[in-house]
């Protein structure tokens, strides 16, 4: 088996972060399943396999249901961490059963379609005025001029978060979402531990105070559910609080800026999207597969498994590689070409199982929201200058998007 950097995996190289795709042909070509030394991590590239281990129950977001640190084999996080995963732990993404049922039960009534499909007004109105606003400055950065506005202020909304205590939600989120990258400095585990706190001393007073008025938000439901009977600790609101936002925006924004970048390098198909507009939701589909925004998502192995040929023992972790299972040639024909109108689009963006995303279908309003905005507003928007992309590999997105309109 070849080494891993040896085929060109390197989540540290900015080549590599520039495009990955190449290495991930490289691995599927090699096998199903690659041990990766630097992160102690077995990487699986196909489609099939992702697809199914994201179903497997035999892995597991979190072992601490079953295992202590010392049966499973791992070393507990270090005690200064202990603020980012008290947060982190206690959201429905990192539980199994029976936690995570009764916490994505009492959520997913706040995404209902009826619920979803009556945000539609107020998500279009607001990406018109984003768009808007871009037009009438003549341009700027997407990602900060839409990207970011649209799918904070949506989530902000559904929670009941005010206008005024907004500001800080973005750059929590990003400090927080630091520690989900591979092998994360101190530094990096610092900035998270303090947003962590800081997040979660202001839900606690949002919560209070939705104790004491409570509003149409989610967190006033969230309350009265627990009161009805359905328990949910403070730690779980506030970790379902923190899950939502940070879930309901950081794709959102990626595959915004993704997408447009996408498009201005696949100039036959953004002219191809110009003129015909209902290609917009297939659109969004081809782009969250054609860039991913998530490119890794990581399972623990509860019981022993075996992937072509190889056996992953109890208390391995495995890396799920998205944006290699969504080009590979076995699922997608010509993975590489941009397709807007594909038609056959199994892509696994949003993941699959029990931890299917479950604000996907808001976040597909948002999408086709936006870039139809933006389709009418500026007609002939074009990139301004050649974007930097973020060092970061799990959460793959840029620093801005500048771009520009006449």
């Amino acid at each position: 088996m070849a080494a891993v950097s040896d085929l060109g995996f390197d989540p540290w190289d900015p080549a590599f972060l520039a495009d990955p795709y190449p290495a991930y042909a490289e691995l599927r070509a090699r096998g199903r399943v690659h041990w990766f030394e630097p992160t102690g991590q077995w990487l699986v590239p196909h489609h099939a396999d992702v697809s199914a281990l994201l179903r497997d129950r035999r892995l597991g977001r979190t072992y601490q249901h079953r295992f202590s640190h010392e049966e499973f084999g791992r070393t507990p996080p270090p005690p200064e961490h202990e603020p980012f995963h008290t947060l982190n732990d206690h959201g429905m993404l990192d539980l199994e059963p029976p936690d995570h049922t009764r916490i994505r039960r009492l959520v997913s009534k706040a995404f209902t379609p009826r619920t979803v499909e009556r945000l539609k007004p107020y998500v279009r109105g607001l990406a018109d005025e984003l768009a808007a606003a871009l037009v009438e400055r003549g341009g700027g950065d997407l990602l900060k001029d839409v990207a970011e506005p649209l799918p904070v202020a949506v989530i902000a909304e559904m929670l009941g978060i005010p206008e005024s205590d907004r500001a800080p939600l973005r750059p929590w989120s990003a400090d927080i979402c630091g520690m989900y990258e591979l092998n994360p400095s101190q530094e990096t585990a610092a900035r998270a531990v303090r947003a962590s706190v800081e997040f979660s001393d202001y839900l606690r007073e949002l919560i209070a105070a939705r104790r004491k008025e409570p509003g149409e938000d989610l967190v006033s439901g969230l309350i009265a559910a627990h009161d009805e009977g359905d328990r949910l600790t403070e730690q779980e609101m506030i970790s379902t609080c923190v899950l939502l936002l940070n879930a309901g925006h950081e794709a959102t924004v990626n595959a915004t800026v993704n997408g447009w970048y996408a498009l201005f390098r696949n100039p036959a198909q953004l002219e191809r999207l110009r003129a015909d507009h209902t290609l917009v939701p297939s659109a969004v589909e081809e782009l969250m597969r054609f860039d991913t925004p998530l490119q890794l998502f990581e399972r623990w192995v509860l019981e022993d498994i075996e992937i072509g040929g190889t056996t992953i023992p109890r208390g391995a972790e495995i890396a799920l590689l998205f944006g290699s299972a969504n080009h590979d040639p076995e699922v997608f024909a010509d993975p590489g070409r941009l397709d807007l109108a594909r038609a056959d689009n199994p892509h696994i963006s949003f993941s699959a199982g029990i931890h299917y995303c479950i604000g996907a279908p808001l976040a597909r309003i948002e999408l086709a929201a936006s870039m139809g905005a933006l389709l009418e507003k500026a007609p002939a928007l074009r990139l301004a200058a050649e974007p930097q992309r973020k060092p970061n590999f799990v959460i793959r997105g840029l620093e801005g998007l500048n771009v520009e309109v006449d």
